[in-house]
């Protein structure tokens, strides 16, 4: 397999001007300054407990029967959390907005409730920004892709015929539910370059102030890889901590120097974003427990302490709710975090 492209952040030489990247540094300082949001992941892996499903379920496995959106945003505000991130489409391909691009929705679901509406005007009431993730791993709607779940991370693809696919559901998501904040595009590298070029400019162009996140996946941020997660506004740090940190010598490590397909490098100011669950699971599962008040504290302050923000994953259970262990380990860490930044 060919080895990707790797660039590394600069150091303190590169001066903090305007950069290369699309967003001034007013609009992603504006955004480093929220620091702390909630990533939900909510969809039909919470019904099937399958977190990779198989896209294979009927849309009616989706039934939450007390599903109140409201309380999710409630406990994110009262944690002091200043943005959140929903799963609008994870892996399984079923949407929680009724989507004209495919019956697969919950439109034909057990409730019928477009969650990503109730979504937005939660977070209008409560002072929280929204977002929205999308998966471009989709083993339900593949339009002749082949997704991991089929292959191995190497052999997966995506056709025209998805990739417009997506690009018609994200122009969906974006003109329909007002402004949002930051757009989440998981998976990026099986769009390829071209895709992924395409895919950034449409949700520039729909969304311009939108911070917009392909996600790298398993990364300390330290380095940007330009064949799987380019372009994009922010780097992903899941299920991790920050590498880098601010030193005497580099006290702001968000610049890298990047030079795409000729020797003219040019500097852009990206910072991170730290993404990792409450517990050990993305979805809702029985079992999983949140994390030690300790493990969460320290999560919150070694990613806030090295130039990224914390988007803390709960997971809603099958009746639509934040369970209790969780809203209660977040309101904890509220306590910890404002006792530790008083």
């Amino acid at each position: 397999m060919k080895k990707r492209k790797q660039l590394s952040p600069q150091s303190s030489r590169l001066s903090p001007r305007r950069g290369a990247q699309r967003l001034s540094l007013q609009q992603l300082k504006a955004w480093e300054a929220l620091r702390y949001g909630m990533f939900i992941h909510f969809g039909m892996s919470t019904f099937d407990g399958d977190e990779l499903s198989k896209g294979d379920k009927p849309s009616t496995r989706y039934r939450p029967d007390r599903l109140d959106v409201d309380q999710w945003i409630s406990i994110a505000r009262d944690a002091g959390m200043k943005y959140a991130v929903l799963t609008t489409k994870h892996v399984a391909g079923h949407c929680l907005w009724p989507t004209k691009c495919t019956d697969y929705h919950v439109g034909t679901s057990g409730n019928k409730t477009d969650v990503v509406e109730a979504f937005v005007t939660a977070c209008a009431k409560r002072g929280v920004r929204p977002g929205f993730y999308y998966c471009s791993w989709d083993n339900h709607n593949q339009f002749g892709s082949v997704t991991p779940t089929f292959a191995n991370w190497g052999h997966a693809y995506t056709t025209q015929r998805y990739r417009e696919f997506q690009t018609q559901q994200i122009e969906e998501l974006l003109t329909q539910y007002g402004k949002i904040a930051e757009v989440w595009i998981d998976i990026p590298g099986v769009l390829g370059p071209d895709g992924r070029r395409q895919q950034y400019d449409q949700i520039a162009r729909l969304q311009p102030d939108a911070v917009i996140m392909l996600n790298g996946g398993f990364t300390h941020g330290e380095k940007l890889d330009l064949n799987y997660a380019w372009p994009t506004d922010i780097i992903s740090i899941e299920r991790g901590l920050p590498a880098r940190f601010p030193t005497k010598n580099d006290p702001d490590p968000s610049w890298f120097r990047v030079g795409l397909r000729t020797a003219d490098e040019r500097d852009y100011y990206i910072p991170g974003e730290v993404c990792d669950p409450i517990g050990n699971e993305w979805s809702y599962v029985d079992h999983d427990q949140p994390r030690s008040d300790a493990e969460l504290l320290g999560m919150y302050l070694v990613a806030t302490s090295r130039h990224a923000n914390l988007l803390l994953d709960v997971g809603p259970d099958r009746h639509g709710l934040i369970p209790r262990r969780f809203r209660d380990a977040l309101m904890r860490l509220r306590k910890n975090i404002d006792r530790f930044e008083s």
